[in-house]
């Protein structure tokens, strides 16, 4: 493995390469802007095609076409930038064609703010477009483990031939840490029977269609993909859940500062734990079965101001625990915060859900 010293988002894209990416199309948007700079000129080198778009609308379609031809094909972006990739999603959808997208979050509606957030949660988990519809989400909390879950998308979006969603936030986008990366993947473009190919002469065309004719085979398919999709890739960290009598939710850049300030919760005699998912979609509910009698809350830390998602943590534990949200808008949560609001708690000292 080859080893370095990298920002996140430009890991992010070694990684794209390093996965057998060859077709990216993008707009520029804050803060996962160096994912289109480091592109512009690592694509080419590895013989792949590079195209700033001139909206995100053409890029999602860019990708749609790609795609369709049997390229491992991504776009990226941000925020309000998400939000115009969800027509192109629904399509990719539509079309069982496998796709990877990059989201690095950042903060607030409409043009929002350019720094750190996690706003996009919903967006990501119940939205995607119009139709009945889900992507395979999935969030990583460090930059190793951008790549790691970036080596992994294109797979899983070729096994389900869906799209997969790797959710960022800026702060990971931004920090530099230690990384490495595997060997390069070579995919050969022509591996699958169903991307569309040119033809010649009396040569049968081929069509990705999203008319279906026969509407209840269609939907009983789709069914049973997101059931193979819950049922085979929920992931998540459990931390000290054993014995806890208050455990914390979070993900992403939250979920680093929850682990510090479970290890300082624990030096006091306080004793919190950590459910951390790594797929947001599905949801992964099997973890909230480890919880021991000793558990009496949960507390999702979130940098959002109402808690996005809260209401998942409530369904996967069935409404049996009260849940609590620590809400931090644009700023990255502290540790101490983190253990004061949680002993607040298990003393029934707090007398609101989100805070």
């Amino acid at each position: 493995m080859e080893k370095g010293l990298m920002k996140g988002n430009e890991a992010l894209a070694e990684a794209m390469v390093r996965a057998g990416c060859r077709f990216f199309s993008g707009y520029p948007i804050t803060p996962q802007n160096e994912i289109l700079e480091y592109l512009s000129w690592r694509m080419k080198e590895a013989g792949g095609a590079f195209v700033q778009s001139e909206s995100e609308l053409a890029a999602i379609n860019m990708v749609l076409g790609a795609a369709s031809a049997g390229a491992r094909a991504m776009t990226s972006s941000s925020g309000p930038g998400f939000s115009l990739l969800q027509e192109g999603i629904s399509y990719l959808i539509a079309g069982d064609i496998p796709a990877v997208i990059v989201d690095v979050a950042r903060f607030g509606s409409g043009i929002g703010e350019i720094s750190q957030g996690q706003c996009d949660y919903k967006l990501v988990t119940r939205g995607n477009g119009h139709g009945d519809s889900h992507l395979l989400v999935l969030a990583p909390a460090s930059v190793q483990e951008s790549v790691d879950l970036m080596m992994e998308a294109f797979p899983l979006a070729e096994k389900y031939r869906h799209p997969v969603i790797i959710l960022s936030d800026a702060a990971i986008g931004q920090m530099v840490e230690p990384v490495s990366f595997p060997p390069m993947e070579e995919v050969d473009i022509d591996r699958d029977d169903w991307t569309v190919k040119g033809c010649k002469g009396d040569d049968e065309s081929k069509k990705i269609t999203n008319v279906f004719y026969y509407m209840d085979d269609y939907n009983s398919f789709l069914r049973d993909k997101y059931q193979r999709m819950t049922e085979n890739e929920q992931r998540y960290e459990a931390i000290h859940v054993e014995d806890a009598q208050l455990v914390l939710v979070a993900y992403g850049i939250s979920a680093r500062v929850c682990k510090e300030a479970v290890r300082k919760a624990r030096s006091q005699g306080v004793p919190l734990g950590l459910i951390r998912p790594i797929s947001i979609y599905p949801y992964p509910k099997k973890a909230f079965a480890e919880l021991s009698g000793e558990c009496k809350a949960l507390m999702t830390v979130e940098m959002s101001i109402t808690g996005q998602m809260a209401e998942d943590v409530k369904l996967a534990v069935d409404c049996r625990y009260p849940v609590y949200t620590y809400g931090t808008g644009i700023k990255v949560p502290k540790s101490a915060d983190v253990v004061k609001y949680a002993v607040e708690i298990l003393e029934g000292k707090m007398d609101k859900e989100v805070f």
